[in-house]
């Protein structure tokens, strides 16, 4: 299964994302994820893009879709593979696309989460985030001890992006951008809507539903 999520900031993609790729057995392909794991790898690539972002540079399209290459190459995505957080650009899905066809592969599903803008400020504007491995806390999901990870104890922290002001700055650059994919993926008939509203249980079912 080939599989790519979309949606705007604070959709819950990262958590049903891993939810999804837990299910099947197949690997999120997150492209933070990506990055950190080619840089710490010391690959030519993972390198180059180490020193852009020393640099405080954008790492361009051509170093991430070599890297994104190198990770549908490994044998943990040889019976399918979850993007989350990329392509974000129609220009990334057509190199993606490209990278696919040389593979004998194709995207299969694409799951659009939809979740009105007044809800995602309310939701990322009172969100908390694990400074170890950034899981997101929230009203739909929220601690059990409060102000704690759950999985390693740390202290939850607010994230400047999830400030108000911000969170509605992100929704307007995801909609200049990220929404253009939405047709995209339209003219090949695989994507997906599913409702982001409810609970993280509520959501999975919908997405189960969507994928049958």
């Amino acid at each position: 299964m080939n599989v790519i999520f979309l949606g705007p900031p604070g959709a819950g993609k990262g958590t049903q994302a891993k939810r999804l790729a837990a299910r099947f057995g197949i690997p999120q392909l997150s492209t933070g994820d990506i990055l950190r794991k080619a840089v710490a790898s010391g690959t030519p690539l993972g390198r180059q893009a180490k020193a852009l972002m020393d640099a405080g540079k954008l790492v361009p399209d051509e170093v991430v879709n070599g890297i994104i290459e190198e990770a549908l190459d490994s044998p943990e995505a040889a019976k399918g593979f979850l993007f989350d957080g990329f392509p974000r650009t129609v220009a990334q899905a057509t190199a993606l696309d490209e990278m696919l066809r040389r593979r004998g592969k194709k995207i299969e599903h694409v799951i659009l989460l939809e979740v009105p803008t007044d809800v995602l400020v309310e939701r990322l504007s009172g969100r908390q985030t694990c400074p170890v491995d950034q899981t997101p806390y929230g009203k739909d999901n929220p601690p059990k001890r409060p102000g704690f990870c759950d999985k390693d104890g740390a202290k939850l922290v607010v994230r400047p992006d999830d400030m108000p002001d911000r969170v509605r700055q992100r929704m307007v650059e995801y909609l200049d951008k990220t929404a253009l994919l939405t047709g995209y993926y339209k003219t090949r008939g695989v994507v997906r809507p599913v409702d982001g509203v409810g609970t993280v249980d509520e959501v999975e079912k919908r997405i189960g539903q969507a994928l049958r």
